[in-house]
């Protein structure tokens, strides 16, 4: 039976105000995430002597653990060249805004990570309502396990691939009449960043199974491109990293275990997908 004029502007109506609905929903969400991120940058801010001479200052000082520990391991494998005594460079400020700017930058960032968890929780409350009660079954501990790869990666990031990168780039010298003075900023952004990319790069299986589940990749696509795959993680490596082949190689072998991982996981999404269509 035909609809009337009326009958049609009230379902009009409706999916108007559904999505005006939608639309409140995800800004009461993001004004949650938003106040997370601002209490941990507030805390942050507070909490400036660990925040920098510990946390941000800690991976230019010869003590640092990473350090420590490749000093160990030079002397069980008799090798004296792993042990870093010397990271070879001072910073310095040259603006006269540019500690309190760096202060603000670097409260924010460790804000965004300390509110990660639950700005990854309200992403999902958001996501969920969407999904069907088999669905969410079916991603149930998604946001543990996302917050799980993000702070491996970060931490990856801060206690490897920094102290590695530092090293090399604070003693690399053209000359031995040029001395390194780093700008307070140029070492923030690439202590920051580095590790902020390292935690990103670690949610590959996360990104995975989604793919896997919307058909968009599979186990057996994977692993047919498995080379070409190698080649993206070297580049992707590459490019994080700075230029040396030690830090290279410490971002590629954990990529490409995640890619690896990556591949099982899709594999089962894919075991599971013929089972339903089966049944």
């Amino acid at each position: 039976m035909p609809l009337d004029q009326g009958e049609i502007n009230e379902l009009y109506d409706a999916k108007e105000m559904s999505f005006l609905d939608h639309i409140d929903d995800l800004r009461k969400h993001l004004f949650r995430a938003v106040v997370a991120i601002l209490v941990g940058t507030i805390v942050a801010f507070i909490q400036k002597s660990f925040l920098f001479d510990t946390l941000i200052f800690g991976p230019k000082q010869p003590d640092f653990w990473t350090y420590r520990f490749f000093c160990k391991l030079a002397t069980l494998v008799n090798s004296p060249d792993l042990c870093i005594k010397d990271i070879g460079f001072v910073v310095s400020n040259i603006s006269m805004s540019g500690q309190f700017t760096q202060h603000l930058y670097v409260a924010f960032v460790a804000g965004l990570i300390l509110a990660s968890p639950f700005v990854l929780w309200e992403v999902w409350r958001f996501i969920k309502p969407a999904l069907k009660k088999s669905e969410q079954k079916k991603v149930r501990g998604v946001v543990f396990f996302c917050t799980i790869l993000f702070f491996t990666g970060v931490l990856f990031g801060y206690y490897f691939l920094t102290p590695v990168s530092l090293s090399f780039l604070g003693t690399y010298r053209v000359s031995e009449q040029v001395s390194n003075e780093i700008n307070l900023e140029s070492y923030i952004d690439f202590v920051a960043t580095l590790t902020l990319a390292t935690g990103a790069v670690f949610e590959l299986p996360v990104v995975a199974f989604f793919l896997a589940k919307l058909g968009i990749m599979s186990a057996a696509f994977m692993q047919k491109y498995r080379r070409q795959a190698v080649l993206v993680i070297l580049i992707i490596s590459a490019v994080v990293t700075p230029p040396d082949a030690t830090s290279m190689i410490l971002m590629t072998v954990p990529l490409y275990g995640l890619f690896e991982l990556s591949i099982l996981i899709a594999h089962r999404v894919d075991k599971q997908r013929k089972k339903e269509q089966q049944a």
